[in-house]
């Protein structure tokens, strides 16, 4: 039998629902998720690598499954799928200008090393949400109970007392 493994890369700074609903998602074609959250300095996030590495897995920890293995990257995303022997990335898009971004990058992964990617749009109540709108909201003070975990919500309250 031929297990079926697919990588959702990205930041997740922090993981919010719409992510988790692409988790889901993929979880209904793959036998295995590979969640890797990318250090990325780059983008100054708010969070460290092992923080965002902390709050996928509690977001995640109620699924009742080892089907979703989350765990930091460096690096060239196509160098670290060979640990998990799959040529599969899952990307979330939102928007088509998401999906210009998108695009370009899953050409990348391709001309490096045949990698194929396949795009997944969150659920329509979930689409407006980003790790950005999170942040922003957080950092007034706002409702994020509709938006990320509640493990992640008092991550987000500590962080921005």
């Amino acid at each position: 039998m031929i297990t079926k493994i697919c990588v959702y890369p990205g930041t997740f700074d922090p993981v919010h629902y719409g992510h988790i609903d692409i988790v889901k998602r993929a979880l209904n074609i793959f036998d295995y998720v590979v969640v890797a959250v990318a250090k990325n300095p780059r983008k100054k996030p708010l969070f460290t690598v092992e923080e965002r590495v902390e709050m996928f897995r509690e977001s995640v920890k109620d699924f009742g499954s080892e089907r979703v293995i989350i765990e930091p990257f460096d690096g060239l995303l196509v160098n670290f799928m060979k640990k998990y022997n799959t040529k599969i990335i899952v990307r979330g898009v939102r928007l088509f200008t998401d999906f210009e971004y998108e695009l370009q990058i899953a050409m990348t992964n391709y001309n490096l090393d045949k990698v194929e990617t396949l795009f997944l749009m969150p659920s329509q109540e979930l689409i407006h949400i980003s790790s950005s709108i999170v942040k922003d909201v957080a950092s007034h003070h706002g409702d994020l109970s509709k938006m990320v975990h509640p493990y992640v919500e008092k991550k987000l309250e500590e962080r921005f007392i």
